[in-house]
């Protein structure tokens, strides 16, 4: 069953309206440090990219529902709940954590960063990570199909129906490969620098569908798009889902701290709670198989 955008934007509009408390930043009265028997996991680590604060990097403009309103710091939207309930278990608080911009396809370049970590939909992959660290997954996310209700495609219920179709990705993400390797569409998918970008190529009858993550999806049906359609979800690489991490600067001293505060929010139900709160939408979503 499709979600509708007046369906979607009720559940987004739902979401938003939660209580604060449940993705606001914590106060440092009340964070607790996930490695506090660990000389390096402080908040006056040497690890730190300056001490005593934890600087978290993210692109911009940051969608929903990743962020709320581009503005990272506001703890709405997926994402920025996540970075401020680990830099709580990392012993922050809210004053104490200063966000940064760092376009998506820089992220995972060689070199030193401006930042301890990146949380962008940064999917953990074999060849980035000879460049950076990862943090453990903090989010599995499948790809998704979104077309027009009044495509030729818009009844496709296989990846196979979909292999003439004239794809879309974004540049610099998984969503690429995984077109051609899952998909194996006859045309070369077309490449966009934003996500404006592609759903204007949609618009304008340029492509057939996008393929990007499936939140991202729901939010361009709902927040984009007057008569999107999602057709379905896939995974990736023989049927595994892609892995979100946080991203570090290769040999970062700070990743086993983060991996230790993902561990314990994991551990207490923290990390579903937020999952459930900002990302529950894609339960519903058919599944497209070969």
């Amino acid at each position: 069953m499709f979600r509708t955008r007046i369906a979607l934007t009720a559940s987004l509009a739902a979401a938003v309206a939660l209580s604060a408390a449940a993705c606001a930043p914590q106060t440092q009265s009340t964070a607790t440090a996930a490695g506090s028997g660990g000389a390096n996991c402080t908040t006056t680590s040497p690890g730190l990219f300056k001490s005593g604060q934890l600087t978290v990097a993210t692109d911009s403009p940051a969608y929903a529902p990743w962020f709320d309103s581009n503005a990272p710091a506001n703890g709405k939207g997926f994402e920025s709940a996540v970075a401020y309930a680990v830099a709580g278990k990392l012993g922050f608080g809210q004053s104490q954590v200063k966000w940064v911009v760092e376009p998506f396809d820089n992220s995972y370049a060689p070199g030193a960063k401006n930042f301890d970590f990146d949380i962008n939909e940064i999917s953990d992959t074999p060849q980035r990570a000879q460049a950076v660290d990862f943090s453990t997954s903090y989010y599995t996310a499948d790809q998704g199909v979104l077309t027009l209700a009044g495509s030729p495609y818009a009844n496709a219920t296989s990846l196979g129906a979909l292999k003439d179709a004239r794809i879309g990705v974004q540049v610099a993400t998984t969503s690429y490969q995984a077109v051609l390797d899952e998909l194996k569409p006859s045309h070369q998918p077309s490449v966009f620098n934003t996500t404006n970008d592609e759903v204007n190529a949609l618009q304008n009858g340029q492509i057939d569908a996008i393929v990007t993550d499936m939140p991202t999806v729901f939010y361009l049906a709902g927040s984009e798009l007057n008569n999107g359609k999602i057709l379905g979800q896939f995974g990736y690489a023989g049927g595994t889902p892609e892995e979100f991490g946080l991203l570090l600067q290769k040999g970062s001293a700070l990743t086993s701290c983060v991996n230790q505060a993902l561990t314990a929010l994991k551990a207490d139900g923290s990390l579903a709670k937020i999952t459930s709160q900002w990302l529950s939408a894609s339960a519903n979503v058919p599944e497209l198989k070969p």
